[in-house]
């Protein structure tokens, strides 16, 4: 059933103009639906993420949307560069270098949107 369709990614903000500039400036995605003033709709792999206005906002303390890039450290200096800044947390079985927490194999970093959406980026 739901196992054979795609995911979309839903993120709540405040100001859409003001995430508009976030995801589509900082982030570089490209929007692929409109018509909607209070919604952004963008293409993200094979995915889609939607960005919506609602006065509930940044109000989840856990991560709303987690990417797989191929270099997570090369991401981080990259979206650094952008003015973006990195969340740190104290993780049971990790460690810290610089902005990047590491489990294992697994290199993850953290980050949010203007809105406090707490986003990540993961090796894929």
């Amino acid at each position: 059933m739901l196992g054979d369709t795609d995911a979309m990614a839903t993120i709540a903000v405040k100001d859409l103009i003001g995430a508009r500039k976030f995801y589509e400036g900082t982030l570089g995605f490209e929007p692929v639906e409109g018509g909607e003033p209070s919604v952004a709709v963008y293409r993200s792999g094979k995915s889609k993420v939607l960005v919506y206005k609602s006065e509930f906002a940044g109000t989840n303390r856990a991560t709303a949307a987690t990417w797989a890039v191929k270099d997570v450290d090369g991401t981080v200096k990259t979206l650094k560069s952008k003015g973006v800044k990195f969340e740190h947390y104290e993780l049971p079985g990790g460690k810290r270098e610089g902005d990047v927490h590491v489990f294992g194999k697994i290199r993850n970093a953290w980050f949010k949107d203007p809105d406090g959406n707490i986003l990540s980026i993961v090796n894929g």
